[in-house]
């Protein structure tokens, strides 16, 4: 399937088609995973207009969405990186690496961290770790270090490994940090039930 021209990008994987996403923007629904609160009703139908549109987004349409440059905002790369990691697109490991670790625009990190999530491999935990290296020690920045730890947590646990380990403790960055309140396996929990919503739904058809 040919690519859909630049200006209709938006329109139809951002925005959604109103029988899809129920009046709201996809965006929206993504952001904070909304969508899981969404009624069944609604819920089903979204769902599985992102399983469609994950499998048949081009690589292309994906490329602009992630790229940067003023016509490119938070919510096409964040609608990007939910389908990118829907699909499993393991090739956008780096761009999205690199996107997560500059952190130039708002909220579009919690999609580069479910989809790091979502691929689930060693490599993944790396940028998540490298991540809050950069950024749990700096207090005026609240960016997605908490999905970042959720993320990293939940690899731990699919990979047997204890990557997150040296950020948590009584003194740990994670206490130190601008989210030490907060309880980091919620947010691992948070981002297990993402997961394993798209692995169901990529498996359902």
């Amino acid at each position: 399937m040919d690519p859909l021209p630049p200006e209709a990008v938006t329109r139809r994987y951002v925005i959604g088609r109103p029988e899809d996403v129920g009046g709201h923007p996809r965006y929206l629904e993504l952001l904070h995973g909304n969508f899981t609160a969404l009624p069944e009703e609604r819920r089903g139908p979204f769902l599985r207009a992102m399983r469609d549109d994950a499998r048949q987004i081009s690589d292309a349409e994906l490329e602009f969405m992630l790229q940067p440059g003023e016509t490119i905002d938070w919510r096409a790369r964040l609608t990007a990186a939910w389908l990118i990691g829907f699909d499993r697109r393991t090739r956008f490991r780096a761009v999205l690496g690199e996107l997560l670790l500059t952190s130039e625009l708002v909220y579009a990190g919690q999609g580069y961290c479910f989809a790091l999530t979502r691929f689930g491999q060693p490599e993944d935990a790396a940028i998540l770790a490298a991540y809050l290296d950069r950024y749990l020690p700096r207090t005026d920045r609240h960016y997605n270090q908490p999905d970042a730890m959720g993320g990293l947590l939940h690899l731990d646990y699919l990979l047997g490994t204890a990557r997150a380990a040296r950020f948590l403790g009584p003194d740990g960055p994670w206490s130190r940090s601008a989210f030490g309140g907060r309880d980091p396996m919620s947010r691992a929990d948070r981002m297990a039930l993402l997961c394993d919503i798209a692995e169901w739904i990529m498996t359902t058809d």
